[in-house]
């Protein structure tokens, strides 16, 4: 009798995306970001119930544990609320307005604000950057894709800025040390998972300017192209 053989461990790969229908993969993914889409709305309506317990709670003074359960689960629905958030976001294209002549050293200073930030003075790093985007993609690198309500007067980020000269023009060069990588090597911007999806947004944000971003060791390290002095 023919027995049909279990497949080695060695022989079960993973399917890689680039050896799957390139369309096929691009309407999964559409698919994938209206239902998180749908998601997303229903968890609001969750957080209008949710809110309406607690009121009611509030005011027929319930234990405290009570109170507390609901804060948490409250707390649990924003949570994945801005996550959904940021995946719709980072699924769909990229609408940049910039505008020439927009310094990135000032936004750069702003957005890693209370990070130290070393550069040199009386260099040009004025670029045509959507200065909103991009002064969201330098803070969530700064600190390390945690967010602004995460995000603590004791950051112990350091950051550089440098301009480099090519062949192509000039070129920025920023980069962040000490934010709290993980101890492997892996590319903190394609985790996606925790703060991963922040630094996921960053990258293409950066990217969308005809910049890059790498990890090196430690360090974080963007490149963006600058305007013609």
């Amino acid at each position: 009798m023919f027995t049909r053989q279990k497949p080695s461990a060695a022989s079960m790969k993973p399917l890689k995306s680039e050896l799957q229908d390139e369309q096929t993969l691009r309407d999964l993914g559409s698919a994938s970001v209206q239902i998180v889409h749908d998601l997303k709305n229903q968890l609001n309506g969750l957080k209008l119930y949710a809110t309406f317990l607690r009121k009611r709670m509030e005011k027929s003074e319930r234990p405290a544990d009570e109170l507390e359960t609901i804060a948490k689960l409250m707390s649990g629905l924003e949570r994945a609320a801005t996550d959904m958030t940021l995946l719709i976001r980072y699924g769909r294209p990229l609408e940049l307005r910039r505008k020439p002549g927009t310094d990135l050293a000032r936004l750069l200073e702003a957005a890693a604000d209370p990070a130290p930030i070393k550069a040199d003075a009386g260099v040009s790093y004025v670029g045509d950057f959507d200065s909103v985007l991009l002064a969201e993609a330098l803070k969530n690198i700064t600190t390390g894709g945690r967010g602004e309500a995460q995000a603590t007067d004791d950051n112990t980020a350091e950051v550089r800025l440098r301009r480099e000269e090519t062949t192509d023009g000039g070129v920025a060069v920023v980069e962040w040390r000490g934010v709290g990588l993980p101890d492997d090597d892996d590319d903190p911007f394609r985790s996606f998972t925790g703060s991963g999806m922040r630094l996921a947004l960053a990258a293409k944000i950066i990217n969308a300017h005809g910049g890059e971003v790498v990890r090196d060791g430690g360090v974080l390290r963007a490149r963006l192209p600058l305007q013609e002095r």
